[in-house]
């Protein structure tokens, strides 16, 4: 029996999942494999959810895949403002999905950077909240933070600049 899954039955399978306290499921058909697995946490730990591998042939391509986990906004969602042009030596570190921007683990911890902090390859610099999944973002460079242009808790969208770092 050959299972065809539209953008709707993935968005609705992993709201529910998303919303159970499943922490690993894996589903593959003919021409796909989705395969999430999940650390639940408590709320004085930080959770490190992420949707692991997602491929496919042709029925799902990733492209359509990847963002369903984006699919996090809610009515009355202000629209956010567009970073001012930055300076030719600096790097915008951009969102790679949309989701609600955190400076730090959990409430009332110290922020994972702050303006002047030396940043390395690998390093947490925030975490992006997306259908109740906590993404850590990790700095692709050596860098120093120069703008920390999100506010804390704030709605972001895919490509929004959320920080500008001079690189080492």
């Amino acid at each position: 029996m050959a299972m065809k899954l539209d953008h709707d039955d993935l968005n609705r399978l992993i709201e529910k999942i998303s919303t159970s306290d499943i922490q690993e499921f894996s589903l593959e058909g003919e021409d796909f494999k989705l395969e999430i697995k999940r650390n639940l946490f408590d709320k004085n730990t930080l959770s490190n959810n992420s949707i692991k591998n997602i491929s496919s042939e042709n029925q799902i391509t990733a492209a359509q895949v990847a963002p369903i986990e984006n699919i996090s906004l809610t009515e009355n969602t202000e629209v956010s403002q567009v970073a001012p042009p930055g300076r030719s030596d600096l790097t915008d570190i951009t969102s790679p999905m949309v989701g609600t921007f955190y400076r730090a683990a959990a409430p009332g911890e110290a922020p994972f950077v702050e303006l002047g902090s030396t940043i390395n390859v690998g390093q947490t610099i925030c975490i992006l909240e997306a259908m109740k999944l906590m993404n850590e973002i990790e700095s692709e460079f050596n860098a120093e933070i120069v703008e920390i242009l999100v506010e804390n808790g704030t709605p972001v969208e895919f490509g929004q600049v959320l920080m500008r770092v001079k690189q080492s």
